[in-house]
Parts: C-alpha cells; structure tokens; sequence
C-alpha cells in the first residue's frame, strides 16, 4: 500500500482550487513567463500575482529563476504525480465499490423477479 503525504497533497489540491493560480498553471503550459508578463495578464496587483506564486512554488508546482533583472517562472509538473497517484487509487476504489453495488442490485432485482 502506497502511503500518501497528505500535507503535500493539501497544498497541492488547494494550489490549484484558485482560478487564478490555475490560468497562470496554464499560461506557463506553452512557455516560461516572466513574473511582470504573468501579472500583466490579470486585473490584479502585481504583489498578489507573486502570493500566487508562492502559493504554486510551495506546492512545488511551478520554479522561479532569476535572469539578470527579471524573474521567470516555469511550470514544475513532478508535484502532479502524487496527485495523479492519489487519484487513480480513489478512481480504483470507486470503481470496485459501484461494480460491487452493481452486482448486489443485480441480484437483489434477480431475486425480486423470482419470488
């Protein structure tokens, strides 16, 4: 049995549950964006750009680097394996549950329709 490290997927989960932090997730999917370009994207001040950015850096969803003046950010994709991990063991549970529920309904109604 894999043991989940549950504070690592809380930040995760709650990293990607802002809608902001997921356009500048999805902004970075096509190429390394400057910190000034990502908050010129967004009708926010630049200082809550870069808490979101904290926020994705501590989920260890995004890296920033520093390239002379300005600061870059790039999309960090290993921190979406223990998620994707978590998941699919979720998904195989749920599916076994509904098959089991399935094949208990369908005994139930088989045992309705001889009586």
């Amino acid at each position: 049995m894999v043991i989940y490290d549950a504070p690592k997927l809380d930040l995760l989960f709650g990293a990607l549950a802002n809608a902001t932090r997921r356009a500048i997730l999805d902004r970075l999917t096509s190429s390394d964006q400057s910190v000034l370009g990502l908050a010129g994207l967004f009708e926010i001040s630049q200082p809550a750009v870069t808490k979101h950015l904290n926020v994705l850096q501590h989920a260890g969803l995004i890296r920033r680097r520093k390239q002379g003046r300005y600061r870059y950010c790039s999309l960090q994709g290993e921190a979406l394996e223990t998620a994707e991990e978590w998941i699919e063991r979720t998904r195989e549970y749920w599916e076994k549950s509904f098959a089991a529920l399935d094949e208990y309904l369908e005994e139930t109604q088989n045992k309705e329709d001889q009586a």
